[in-house]
């Protein structure tokens, strides 16, 4: 099946409201090409280094989404571009880009990774410490950031009760930190190809989804 028909499936079982992430990475531009001449203009991609080579290569339209973990010294490679960044898990990271966002003369969209997952191995704020850093009056310091929402991963295992769970509380805290922004913390990024659709019961307004319109990924491209 062709991407653009993949593209298309996945499409049609998201219901209004619902914006698709499409996750390209590891998948070369010529793929995310096809994805492209088939509508798509919003892709995620995880490293920076990629992400940038693929702007170079690619339509200016596109929508650069940064979804993966970003290392401050990475920054200054994707401010000059990306639309959004969902994985802001740390007060440098947070200090990193508005300096970077700044330096370039942008405002650029964030969303704050809150760890659910029952694994280490996941990054994001540990609830406690990001409601802290919220209530410390911070952001209002980073006039160069705009924060969007909440994103998250739940935990990679066929327990449909504990992913549902993750989702339940990732919604919930995004539901608490909205009275301390204004009205434009409308996102919650949660969902990827083999759990969104339970993503969205519980309010996600954006979805990641790679595998169920590019395949595979390609493990040798890391």
């Amino acid at each position: 099946m062709s991407i653009a028909s993949q593209l298309a499936q996945v499409k049609a079982t998201l219901p209004a409201g619902v914006e698709l992430i499409a996750v390209s990475k590891t998948h070369p531009s010529e793929v995310v090409m096809e994805a492209y001449e088939a509508g798509q203009r919003v892709f995620g991609e995880n490293r920076p280094q990629e992400m940038a080579q693929k702007y170079e290569q690619l339509p200016k339209d596109i929508e650069w989404h940064l979804i993966g973990h970003l290392q401050t010294n990475k920054v200054k490679m994707v401010v000059p571009f990306v639309k959004m960044i969902h994985s802001v898990d740390s007060p440098r990271l947070v200090e990193a880009i508005q300096k970077g966002a700044e330096a370039v003369g942008r405002t650029i969209d964030i969303l704050l990774e809150i760890h659910v997952a029952d694994e280490e191995s996941k990054t994001g704020w540990e609830w406690a410490e990001l409601l802290e850093y919220v209530r410390s009056g911070a952001f209002a310091r980073m006039p160069n950031l705009r924060v969007r929402g909440v994103m998250g991963v739940a935990t990679n295992t066929e327990d449909e009760e504990t992913v549902r769970g993750d989702f339940a509380r990732l919604h919930q805290y995004k539901e608490e930190l909205a009275s301390s922004f204004g009205p434009e913390f409308d996102t919650l990024s949660m969902g990827m190809s083999h759990d969104y659709s339970l993503a969205i019961e519980y309010g996600a307004t954006m979805v990641r989804i790679g595998s169920l319109i590019f395949g595979a990924r390609d493990y040798s491209k890391k």
